[in-house]
């Protein structure tokens, strides 16, 4: 295989890495030979390991309960006030499953061929695999807990449909699911703390990660009443702490959603994987003004049964009630017949954001097109509609004051997910020995684009079933070594690090405020790295970052003391990682000179304006390694930059799912 010249970027080309993990054989019979040839750890000598899990999400949540459940020790930690905060909560649609309930022709082939696809032929066919296998299991297994799914007359599990598949696979509750899911996992969890097998850390915030001799054996956290520094020590560190996409300020994350614990880990050596693959949704209540710190998403599943649609004509205010049919352009169904409104996400964004730029958007500034009920609620009757999806309705009406049921709903991309993260083995352990990434935090199911309904499901998939296993694996070749104490020079020298950056952010007293740099830094990547990206527009981007960290070392300002409740210095130290993890993002969408899923090039496009992948010279994960800062000692106030990147390649094999050019027309 062949790779472009890339010697003009400010990065190196290393050694190729590999998955070694996954077995050979059959796909379909890797998982089962892999939890075979896995070394176990028998009953009695789990309770001697103590796993350090960080999150509490549906990743988190399920795999702090299921290894508390196994006998190990877990010390898990969240930011939020209970594990049942985390942002798996605010999950909507549903979540897939190939249980083939419809008798539509869904099967785990059917599951594991639409994410390939799905995710434009950027991922491993090993582990798209086992998500789809494990699906069925998921199931089962929230049906147990107590999970209240939504049934249809006979009493089987309803499901829906979501984008990008043309079977009914997604099963809901209500436009609950997220939450249901969680707090399924979190009374498992929660039986587990009573049981004293889970010692619960809440309003903790990870900080760093303790390294001793190559392996990963705890971590640095703050108590974010207290403001107390403290360390954490285990046999493995799990990390379960979602995604990076706050890196853009407005998306549909919660506020308090960061990447400390993933870029922090980056730096201590665990690989990151494609960094610029984040993924836009199509759905989002449209943004209304500089005021706003968030957006709000709308669930895919409305695209079930609401019709998207602009006016044929350029600059028509009209309302929409006013537009006459011929005068409308269901520009899905045009472009998209087969699939219609349920195309994968990363085209229903870029097809919107091109009808809005080419002036046909509604709304404020004309960012936004509609999505229309009015044919569901003729057809079905307004009692229907309802059941299915009368808390999303009600939420729109609460937050925009217009009721959907009598005006088509108001949508706009936004930022939602982010496909990249930490890369990981099959055994979903990172490149630093007993360092496990499960979840959005990690890179492995998902490649270029997320189908929706997928990320519940990997959530619990690698929670529940996968690291579970595998985990058992490594403790089993890895017994106790040394225990690590607080006079250990690898935990002095992190524990001073991490002192030293929080009283240099409380030394500055310059000007402005964190949110101040988190905004200019999100719109910033909103412009160049965003639903478009050029090669001119990264390498501005690439110029203007160093510059707003160089401001920012100089100008902010974070009052108060770090002995104290302090949300400023939350903040502050939360945007010091993703001003260094936004260069790395550019870095990374600069050196990929093609489009494929959420990352569009626009030099790199089919004539009819679809993503053009460039397989010859791209069908590789690129995982990026640290080198270390830049000759600037870690506490030193300035913005010299890091040393270059490494670029790791791992060559992508497809045996299943021949690579073609997608098509949803």
């Amino acid at each position: 295989m062949s790779y472009p010249d890339t010697s003009h970027l400010d990065y190196i080309t290393g050694e190729p890495i590999a998955d070694t993990k996954a077995p050979a054989g059959p796909v379909a019979e890797r998982w089962d030979t892999r939890r075979f040839e896995a070394k176990l750890v028998n009953p009695a000598n789990r309770r001697k390991h103590r796993i350090i899990v960080v999150g509490t999400g549906l990743a988190g949540g399920s795999a702090g309960a299921t290894l508390a459940e196994q006998g190990y020790q877990v010390v898990q930690f969240c930011f939020q006030d209970s594990p049942r905060r985390a942002h798996s909560i605010a999950a909507q649609g549903g979540i897939n499953a190939a249980k083939n309930y419809r008798n539509d022709g869904d099967s785990v082939h059917r599951l594991f061929y639409d994410t390939v696809k799905g995710g434009d032929f950027r991922a491993r066919e090993s582990n798209v695999h086992r998500l789809a296998q494990i699906s069925v299991e998921i199931i089962d297994q929230c049906v147990a807990q107590g999970v209240p799914f939504a049934r249809e007359y006979g009493g089987l599990l309803d499901t829906r449909s979501f984008g990008g598949v043309q079977v009914s696979r997604t099963f809901y509750a209500r436009g609950q699911t997220g939450q249901q899911l969680l707090l399924g996992a979190y009374q498992a969890l929660s039986r587990q703390i009573a049981a004293g097998n889970v010692e619960m850390h809440a309003r903790t915030e990870m900080l760093d990660l303790v390294v001793v001799d190559g392996r990963a054996r705890g971590i640095v956290a703050r108590d974010l009443i207290t403001g107390r520094i403290s360390t954490h020590y285990a046999d493995a560190v799990v990390l379960a702490t979602g995604g990076y996409g706050n890196v853009f300020y407005l998306s549909t994350n919660a506020m308090n959603s960061n990447a400390t614990a993933v870029w922090r880990a980056h730096r201590r050596g665990a690989y990151f994987a494609n960094p610029c693959f984040t993924q836009i949704h199509p759905t989002c209540i449209p943004r209304t003004g500089d005021h706003q710190s968030k957006l709000t998403l709308m669930s895919e599943s409305l695209r079930n049964d609401g019709r998207i649609w602009v006016p044929k004509a350029k600059g028509d205010t009209r309302p929409a009630a006013d537009i006459p049919e011929d005068e409308r352009d269901y520009y899905l169904e045009r472009i998209y017949p087969s699939f219609g409104n349920l195309v994968p996400r990363d085209i229903a964004s870029r097809a919107a954001k091109n009808v809005c730029d080419e002036g046909r958007g509604v709304g404020p500034g004309g960012q936004g097109v509609y999505l229309d009920f009015a044919d569901a609620i003729r057809r079905m009757g307004r009692t229907a509609v309802e059941e299915k999806y009368g808390n999303l309705f009600e939420m729109y009406e609460r937050i925009t004051a217009e009721n959907p049921y009598e005006v088509p709903m108001r949508i706009y991309p936004a930022v939602h997910y982010t496909m990249g993260g930490l890369w990981v083995d099959y055994d979903l352990q990172t490149t630093i020995p007993g360092l496990f990434a499960i979840g959005e935090a990690n890179f492995s199911d998902h490649g270029a684009n997320r189908l929706g309904a997928s990320a519940l499901m990997q959530g619990l998939a690698d929670g529940y079933f996968v690291l579970p296993a595998t985990i058992n694996d490594y403790l089993a070749r890895h017994p106790h070594g040394e225990p690590v104490t607080d006079d250990h020079p690898a935990v002095r020298d992190v524990l001073a690090e991490t002192e030293d950056r929080l009283n240099l952010l409380l030394s500055v007293d310059g000007d402005r405020t964190p949110d101040s740099f988190h905004r200019e830094l999100g719109e910033l990547m909103w412009e160049y790295c965003g639903m478009a990206r050029t090669e001119e527009g990264l390498t501005e981007a690439l110029r203007r970052i160093p510059e707003i960290r160089e401001e920012f070392w100089r100008r902010v300002k974070v009052p108060g003391t770090g002995e104290e409740f302090n949300q400023s210095l939350e903040k502050a130290n939360r945007i010091v990682d993703y001003l260094e993890l936004a260069e790395l993002m550019c870095l990374d969408a600069l050196h990929r000179a093609e489009s494929c899923g959420g990352h569009f090039r626009e030099e790199s496009q089919t004539p009819d304006g679809e993503a053009a992948r460039r397989d010859e010279e791209f069908a590789y994960v690129a995982a990026w390694e640290f080198q270390g800062p830049g000759g600037r000692p870690p506490g030193e106030r300035g913005t010299g930059r890091d040393r270059p990147p490494v670029l790791h390649k791992e060559d992508l094999v497809f045996e299943y799912v021949h690579p073609t050019q997608r098509s949803y027309a």
